[in-house]
Parts: C-alpha cells; sequence; structure tokens
C-alpha cells in the first residue's frame, strides 16, 4: 500500500433519528443515520412510518389520518347517502311516469278499431 493516499479510519459514534447511538468505524469523522436496526421495522417487529421528504405528512394531509372504526363509520355514511339517492332518483322516474300517464292516454287494441282507417 502507498503511504499518504489512504483516508483516515477511525472509531466514531454513529447517531440515529431515534436517538440510538452505537460506535463503528468510517473514515467520516461522525455519522447521523435516519433509521438503524433499534428503529428499523424488520428488526423490530413493528410497524413505523418512515417520513421521506414530507410525503407522509402531505398525505396525511390530503386524505386524512383514519382509524378503521373511523373508515368503518364513514363507509356507512356513504352508503346511506347512496341509498337516500337512489331512493329519490326512484320516485322522481315514478312521478314523472304518472305524469306521462295522465298527459298521454293510452290507447288500447279496442280503441284502434273503433276508429276508422285513413285511407292513402
Amino acid at each position: 500500500m502507498k503511504e499518504g493516499i489512504h483516508p483516515n479510519y477511525q472509531e466514531v459514534e454513529a447517531r440515529c433519528a431515534c436517538g440510538n447511538t452505537f460506535k463503528t468505524r468510517s473514515t467520516k469523522s461522525e455519522l447521523h443515520l435516519e433509521i438503524c436496526s433499534a428503529c428499523h421495522p424488520f428488526f423490530t417487529g413493528r410497524q413505523k412510518l418512515i417520513d421521506t421528504e414530507g410525503r407522509v405528512d402531505r398525505f396525511n394531509k390530503k386524505f386524512g389520518v383514519q382509524t378503521s372504526e373511523q373508515r368503518k363509520e364513514a363507509d356507512k355514511a356513504a352508503r346511506a347517502e347512496r341509498a337516500k339517492l337512489t331512493k329519490a332518483a326512484n320516485a322522481a322516474k315514478a312521478a314523472a311516469k304518472a305524469r306521462a300517464a295522465k298527459a298521454k292516454p293510452v290507447e288500447t287494441p279496442a280503441d284502434k278499431a273503433d276508429k276508422p282507417a285513413a285511407s292513402a
């Protein structure tokens, strides 16, 4: 190995965003980590949202944070609203049919037999 061309390899203390610190060796004088084995979901077995560039916050602002109970309640409310709109639409259709029936009497085959045929 040539002398003077290799960086200084020293013992440093690495600090994670979760607060965990440990000693390791590096060419840098200090290490700051976003995630370590103490807070990574693969090693801990629990889910944790890792916010990269504020994406989680933007998602929560846009869609809101909901628990499973809140989602179920919102789904029930949406179903009730759809049922209400469907009932209103069906009632409007029935009313339109009734108005059409009153405005124009329906001819029966007996009525057609009483009328003389138009000559050409």
